[in-house]
């Protein structure tokens, strides 16, 4: 089978990436640059464990584009769905890909479940991409995969992790008993590898993911395997209060009034700094989409509860652990203790 990887030095690529290679099929990788990208340390690393790296223009559905693809059974793309340029170019992939005849496009998705459209930008953009995919008849797949494990961690209070973890869950949102499936960014790859030779998937959409999380648990989990206490701040709710709820003998628990005034005011809180950033972004002031974006998400995980398996069912979507019982991703627990220990690459730490 030809696997071509469009986006491959990313998080995500890279892991789709050491997945295929990794799988027990029979695949051949190719990974698709720009030629300004080829000198990238990712792309020589993934060169020297035998992927075929090819240099692409995406701007255009051209005739060479089309001739790189041809052959290809399965496209994956994993472009950033929030970079406008990348939009444009998995448009122009797609239909280069139907010109193509290939097997199975992969659009990049691979996020949490959310809703088709009106609660997150991200989504919006990604469904535009599907709806441009569906004009073709190009044969496709999706596959979502929940939120990452390395996005979830609370910051310690000694700094441990400081220097481990790109970005640190500083509030929680809501009163913290929302569920959530998270997932070890470096099993996208296994799951992906499964998804793609399956008939099972072609033209459906594919949630996976390893655990479900809630954020007080992670906070419990975090202090029980680090040994330090760690403080909880509430979106949108003054800390004092949470400070008194937490010294008087009222429990907080999904069923208190006290805990239903947390969960509106954190959800107040997030809608108005939605609206602010939505107003600012439709007047032009581009500076405040990655405002938007994480308050969406905020609001999505902490608040909706759209990242769960349900939801996920509710919206057609395949599950993962129903499809391939015997595949097993990384506990949350043994990342914890593994990042403790200093053995997680830090995300992105390969940017330049």
């Amino acid at each position: 089978m030809k696997v071509i990887v469009v986006g491959a030095s990313g998080e995500t690529g890279t892991s789709v990436v050491h997945g295929l290679i990794k799988s027990a099929e029979n695949i051949e990788v190719t990974a698709v640059a720009r030629k300004s990208s080829l000198d990238k340390p990712e792309y020589l690393a993934l060169k020297d464990l035998g992927v075929t790296i090819s240099t692409v223009d995406l701007s255009t559905v051209s005739d060479e584009l089309v001739s790189v693809l041809t052959g290809a059974d399965v496209v994956i793309s994993c472009l950033t769905s929030g970079n406008a340029e990348h939009v444009e170019n998995q448009n122009n992939l797609a239909s280069a890909c139907k010109r193509a005849s290939v097997g199975r496009f992969v659009p990049s998705f691979f996020g949490p479940i959310c809703p088709p459209r009106g609660i997150m930008l991200l989504r919006n953009l990604k469904e535009d991409l599907l709806d441009h995919i569906k004009s073709l008849y190009l044969p496709y797949t999706v596959i979502d995969v929940g939120w990452w494990y390395q996005l979830s961690l609370p910051p310690l209070p000694s700094g441990r992790l400081t220097n481990a973890l790109t970005m640190h869950v500083q509030t929680i949102s809501g009163d913290g008993n929302t569920e959530t499936a998270l997932i070890d960014k470096r099993d996208i790859g296994k799951y992906v590898a499964r998804i793609i030779v399956d008939s099972r998937t072609l033209n459906k959409s594919v949630f996976v993911f390893n655990e479900i999380w809630t954020q007080n648990r992670i906070f419990d989990l975090m202090e029980k395997l680090s040994g330090e206490e760690i403080p909880r701040s509430h979106v949108g709710f003054p800390n004092y209060l949470i400070s008194y709820l937490s010294t008087t003998q009222l429990s907080i628990t999904p069923d208190r009034n006290d805990v239903l005034i947390i969960f509106k005011a954190n959800e107040q809180a997030l809608q108005s700094k939605i609206k602010s950033a939505n107003e600012a972004v439709a007047a032009g002031d581009n500076t405040q989409i990655r405002n938007l974006v994480m308050s969406q998400y905020e609001l999505v995980l902490g608040i909706r509860g759209d990242n769960s398996p349900e939801c996920a069912k509710y919206l057609g979507y395949l599950i993962g652990k129903d499809l391939y019982p015997d595949l097993q991703g990384e506990s949350l627990e043994q990342f914890i203790n593994d990042t403790l220990a200093g053995k997680i690459e830090r995300l992105y730490a390969r940017r330049r």
